[in-house]
């Protein structure tokens, strides 16, 4: 833990490079999610009644 608290710059792509794939995986998943907003767009549960 002392390596990153002595390297400023490092720490500081290290926490920009995690936040960058956490905020993909969001956009990934909502994309995916958005998918479903059609009845025809997936599986939905209430299709046969």
């Amino acid at each position: 833990m002392n390596f990153l608290k002595s390297r400023p710059r490092l720490n500081y792509w290290l926490l920009f490079t995690a936040k960058t794939l956490f905020y993909f995986g969001i956009l990934l998943a909502l994309i995916y999610l958005y998918h479903y907003k059609n009845i025809q767009g997936g599986s939905f549960i209430y299709n046969e009644f």
